[in-house]
């Protein structure tokens, strides 16, 4: 499990980042509940910090350096300061004491000074320590505060939250980089790594994830209590199920794309080490398959033979221009012959020989001591004083099939070494116990790659001098495995020579690897955006799909209200309430521009002996059919109103009481021409009253109501008329 998540860091990076975006997301959102201050100072934490994520995310994957690094740490810090000023700031609002902003100044200094002092890593501890872990712990003392402000289901929520930072305090806060510094020695990321097998990161991810929940399900209580609807509680209920199982879809997909992605490039990486590695071993197979061709046939050489068992003079320079030839031929710095005893015979530079004193044939004692027996012998010696990497092939001279000598031929590496430096990932030439010899990394040569024994660390010692034998990597290399090494995951081939136990080790850094998991990462992040803008925008298309429906609601009932307000629920008509209201505007119109009006009252005759022979159920289908008669065969402009019981009032805008009297004089032709049910034809007596200036609504009906009355008095059937100030009209309306 270890080796697999430290491979997913950057998967487990991204969607840490993500959550904490999301928390700033719901935070702004929830601003609309209350204390917007407070809320807007958390939301910003959630951006910071996950961009800070993020941050280390394109580090993993781009490259990092010193100033990036301090970039890195300013956002990081700064998030946390966030954090904590959320805290302050809900502290001071409850009641309690706090600090003001001046706190931040020397604590801040503390971060700085112990970055000065002990390095950048121990500036990352000081601000988790100090920001992160105080900072997290007094929001979820504030958020366990506010749980006792809300009730049901809102508190458990607040209570989970609260302690989601209780938990991300210990995460953040506690559990830092490894540094030199007690005690980020012990409590530390490897620390946490060894004993549950996962990363930080990834606890501090799931933290997360249960924080923007949390804050997110207490915003949806509070809109479920703002919108107060069953509809809208039912959405928000599924809406959050969704949400959850759409997430966790996308991010199980999006990570299992990711792993595709960097499975098809770590194969492709693979196949590319196996080509180099098997470059570079051919490289150096032909670098001494040479010379151990040529000692071959050096040693098989009967021109050698006189330089042994005491040949003629003639005979002995031939061997030696024989030994020059070889030497030149196969590209070796030196060549010697050595008899039985160990002793140097001959040696050759190439171009001259020379006798070389019995010291010289220490190095090859080893090729001597096997070639001796009739075996060939071949090895790999470092030279400590020059730092260079010398080879040599021996091989035994033999004599009717007796071994009377040795051949050796030596040969500097220093091409190889020249060779190496062209490749852009380390490569090391390393002897059995792991110790490098030769690499294209200058700064690890004779270092050691693996753990070493005590025996085989003084051995070396003594051989080599003082070594750093501080190992590169944990345990000894295999062929084709994922190591650590130097705080990084690569790639790592080996390659025997198949000399001594000798051995090539090629390692490829996978930072492209990483590089290509990004687009698996793009790809998840592109389809969450467009996830959560959908169910957001939903959400909000939802909400305000109630409050529209709620407000066409209360139109209606508006309109509802009014019209029961103005009309008779009987017969559909203006009630006596409209009436007034439209009869002051029509008097004030009246009176500023002078325009004619008049009133009629009117009432069925005998209605009263209607409602004592049929019932009144026929009595009011009676005015019920009578309005509809008389608000036929009006004007669009003429007001008419029930006025009580079977009396109703007529208001004729713009006529005089000729007018009026004609127009009133139809309707009474129109009701007596209508049948009704049951009772057959009845009769209307009206009252007409024509405007005068200086006339009130009163003195205007009062006239109307004693014109209606003479009309009752004068035989009923008739239209009556009264004229302020004036003697009243001739009656044109006759009974029928």
């Amino acid at each position: 499990m270890t080796a697999f998540f430290s491979t997913q860091l950057d998967f487990i990076l991204f969607f840490y980042g993500l959550s904490f975006i999301l928390l700033g997301t719901t935070c702004i959102a929830i601003m609309r509940i209350g204390r917007p201050e407070a809320w807007v100072v958390l939301g910003l934490f959630g951006f910071v910090h996950g961009s800070s994520e993020w941050l280390d995310l394109t580090a993993m994957v781009i490259s990092d350096s010193p100033a990036f690094d301090v970039v890195r740490l300013a956002v990081m810090t700064t998030s946390f300061v966030l954090l904590m000023e959320f805290a302050r700031r809900e502290a001071l609002r409850l009641g309690l004491k706090a600090p003001g902003l001046w706190v931040y100044i020397p604590l801040l200094a503390l971060v700085a000074a112990g970055g000065v002092t002990f390095g950048m890593t121990a500036a990352v501890a000081f601000a988790r320590y100090i920001f992160g872990f105080f900072g997290a712990m007094a929001t979820s003392l504030v958020f366990a505060r506010l749980a006792q402000t809300f009730s049901g289901f809102t508190k458990r929520l607040a209570l989970c939250a609260a302690a989601g930072f209780a938990a991300y305090a210990v995460a953040a806060g506690l559990i830092v980089p490894t540094g030199k510094v007690w005690p980020t020695t012990v409590i530390n990321y490897d620390w946490f790594m060894q004993l549950t097998g996962v990363p930080i990161q990834f606890v501090r991810g799931m933290l997360a994830c249960w924080l923007a929940f949390s804050i997110w399900s207490i915003w949806g209580q509070n809109l479920i209590a703002e919108v107060s609807s069953a509809r809208y509680t039912r959405f928000i209920h599924r809406q959050f199920v969704f949400t959850l199982i759409a997430m966790a879809a996308i991010l199980v997909a999006g990570w299992t794309l990711t792993e595709l992605l960097g499975q098809i490039y770590k194969h492709n990486v693979q196949q590319k080490a196996s080509g180099d590695i098997d470059l570079l071993a051919s490289r150096l197979r032909a670098e001494t398959a040479a010379l151990d061709g040529m000692v071959k046939a050096l040693a098989g050489s009967p021109a050698i033979l006189p330089l042994l068992d005491g040949g003629s003079q003639n005979q002995i320079g031939t061997a030696k221009s024989v030994l020059d030839l070889n030497v030149d031929a196969s590209g070796a710095a030196l060549g010697f012959i050595f008899d039985r005893n160990g002793k140097v015979v001959v040696a050759s530079s190439g171009g001259h020989t020379a006798r070389l004193p019995a010291s010289a044939a220490d190095r090859s004692a080893p090729d001597f001591v096997k070639s001796v027996t009739g075996e060939a012998g071949y090895h790999f010696a470092f030279d400590p004083r020059s730092r260079s990497l010398d080879y040599y092939a021996s091989y035994p001279i033999r004599n009717h099939g007796a071994v009377i000598g040795v051949a050796v031929l030596k040969k500097s590496l220093g091409l190889f070494a020249v060779d190496l430096k062209y490749f852009d990932h380390p490569y090391f030439l390393v002897d059995p116990d792991g110790v490098v010899m030769l690499t294209n990394r200058p700064d690890m040569l004779l270092r050691t790659l693996w753990p070493l024994s005590t025996e085989q660390s003084r051995q070396n010692a003594r051989q080599f001098g003082k070594l750093i034998d501080r190992p590169l990597v944990e345990n000894e290399i295999a062929d084709a495995t994922w190591i650590n090494f130097g705080g990084a995951r690569d790639f790592a081939r080996r390659r025997h020579v198949g000399h001594g136990g000798w051995s090539l080790v090629m390692l490829k850094p996978i930072q492209q690897i990483y590089a290509s998991r990004v687009l698996g990462i793009i790809i998840t992040l592109l389809v969450t955006v467009m996830t959560l803008i959908y169910l957001f925008g939903k959400e909000r298309w939802f909400h305000d799909s109630i409050q529209m429906e709620r407000r066409l609601q209360l139109q209606n009932l508006a309109q509802d209200l009014r019209f029961q307000a103005t009309t008779d629920p009987l017969t559909g008509l203006f009630n006596r309430l409209k009436f007034d209201q439209t009869l002051s505007i029509e008097l004030s119109r009246s009176a500023r521009y002078g325009s004619p009006m008049c009133l009629v009252l009117y009432d069925v005759d005998h209605f009263k002996d209607v409602n004592d022979t049929y019932g009144h159920q026929v009595g009011d289908k009676v005015l019920t059919q009578l309005s509809h008669v008389v608000s036929g065969s009006i004007r669009d402009c003429d007001v008419l109103a029930r006025w009580g019981g079977e009396e109703f009032i007529l208001m004729l805008p713009g006529c005089d009481a000729e007018m009026a009297r004609a127009t009133v004089e139809k309707l009474r032709t129109a009701v007596t021409q209508v049948t009704f049910d049951l009772v057959g034809n009845v009769t209307c007596s009206f009252g007409v009253a024509e405007w005068a200036e200086g006339d009130t609504a009163e003195a205007l009906i009062a006239r109307a109501d004693d014109a209606l009355y003479r009309a009752k008095v004068k035989g009923r059937n008739r239209v009556e008329t009264i004229v302020r100030d004036a003697e009243e009209l001739p009656s044109v309306a006759q009974a029928q």
